[in-house]
């Protein structure tokens, strides 16, 4: 089926990965659609990556059905091995894996607002600069469906709002729908369509306030969960404009 018929970029139905006498995920069923952002959230080690993977097809022998219905993917991994010690600029790093137009490299370095640094040197940007430069370079080829894994790390609290901010954004610029893992919900909350919650299979899936007030999230995040909810309902009331003042959600 082509993506031209059908408002799906994956379905994941009942999926596992069973290794080493063990499943590492189980029983996993969800849904990513144009334009929409579906986030994974779950302690260390609760099957969120490997979820990720048979999205895209990283797994040969999984458990359930997998339906992709489109080839246009970008992904970022949660880690990426890279020789720091060699000298490669951004615009470097853009190429390595990919053949890009200097508009395609410009389009996706603005859009993640670091055109800037195109001719720096890997090494010497900040976390969040990093980060910024993997996801432009995971949409250069404006992907209809995008897999960001874990992509704050290594950001500060200010850096996490303004990094889910901008992926909101290339959701509604591209049109792209967006599987996004996270460990926790925090102010992810804000930008995500909807949210499942795993420990080794699904919790509680559902809207963010869903899950954010369902008792499987709260027995899992503990003291955490408390604190989620308010600051989802506190950014969703109004936004915050540039100059500082608050305009309030109509």
């Amino acid at each position: 089926m082509g993506l031209e018929n059908n408002k799906f970029l994956v379905k994941l139905e009942n999926t596992g990965v069973f290794q080493n006498n063990k499943w590492l995920v189980k029983g996993v069923s969800l849904e990513v659609e144009k334009g929409k952002i579906v986030t994974l959230i779950g302690p260390n080690g609760s099957g969120k990556t490997t979820t990720a993977k048979i999205a895209l097809g990283l797994y040969k022998n999984i458990q359930g059905k997998v339906d992709k219905f489109t080839k246009k993917i970008g992904y970022v991994p949660q880690k990426i091995s890279i020789d720091w010690t060699l000298p490669i600029r951004v615009l470097d790093f853009m190429l390595l894996t990919q053949n890009l137009t200097d508009d395609e490299i410009t389009d996706a370095l603005n859009l993640t607002g670091v055109e800037h640094l195109k001719n720096n040197n890997l090494r010497n940007l900040s976390g969040g600069e990093f980060q910024r430069v993997l996801i432009a370079r995971a949409i250069a080829k404006k992907p209809d469906l995008l897999v960001l894994d874990e992509p704050v790390q290594g950001v500060d609290f200010k850096g996490e709002i303004a990094l889910y901010e901008l992926i909101k954004t290339i959701s509604d610029k591209l049109n792209c729908g967006i599987l996004l893992i996270s460990h926790d919900l925090h102010v992810v909350m804000s930008a995500t369509d909807y949210v499942v919650c795993l420990n080794g299979h699904v919790c509680c899936s559902g809207t963010p306030q869903a899950v954010a007030n369902n008792n499987k999230y709260k027995e899992l995040f503990g003291d955490r969960a408390s604190t989620i909810l308010s600051v989802y309902e506190h950014r969703h009331d109004h936004t915050h404009s540039p100059d500082g003042t608050i305009k309030r959600k109509q």
